[in-house]
């Protein structure tokens, strides 16, 4: 698995960007060569969980390569066969509504669609408080689309976020590994 060629997009669920990032360091010792995408939105905003610039700086230091963060960057990820996978953690109900219906809008979603019509597999580590109402039914749709693979999710609260859902980030690495042998991991955890 030594210079696997890994896409590494991240999307504005902004309380689990640091997570992402943890992630994005766990991959990177695994000798994977990994290429950072960020959505215009995580690109831009700072919030109460961190200044845009400093993840930018952080991300691109440990992936040693500037982050696309447009759709004409992205965009040719498909014609290059640049990549082996393509992991979006996090993975917002946005993102899952965009990559679900075709819209092709943003870097993210982009990256995306040019890197499913090489046939490879795109990994889906989720981030939403809408996952049980409005993004059901994409999950719903992409459970049942070739080559799109879930990171195990699972409710974080069900008393005061009764509809959200979050994969276990802990579990990146590994649901790349089986996406790579064309397996999911069983995507939906029981607490």
């Amino acid at each position: 698995m030594i210079n696997l060629k890994v896409g590494y997009a991240m999307c504005g669920s902004f309380c689990t960007l640091k997570r992402a990032v943890e992630e994005i360091k766990v991959l990177k010792e695994k000798d994977f060569d990994i290429y950072p995408i960020m959505s215009p939105i995580t690109y831009s905003t700072d919030t109460r969980f961190g200044k845009a610039a400093d993840f930018i700086s952080e991300v691109e230091e440990i992936c040693g390569k500037k982050i696309i963060c447009t759709v004409k960057d992205a965009e040719p990820i498909g014609p290059k066969g640049l990549l082996d996978v393509l992991v979006i953690s996090p993975c917002t109900g946005n993102t899952l509504g965009k990559i679900a219906n075709g819209i092709t809008d943003s870097s993210v979603s982009m990256a995306a669609k040019a890197h499913l019509r090489n046939g490879r597999p795109l990994v889906l580590t989720i981030a939403t408080n809408d996952a049980l109402s409005a993004s059901a039914k994409n999950i719903g749709s992409l459970m049942n689309t070739k080559n799109v693979y879930f990171v195990p999710f699972g409710q974080d609260d069900a008393f005061k976020k009764p509809t959200s859902l979050i994969s276990d980030f802990s579990l990146i690495y590994d649901t790349v590994i089986s996406a790579l042998d064309g397996k999911q991991l069983q995507p939906i955890l029981l607490k």
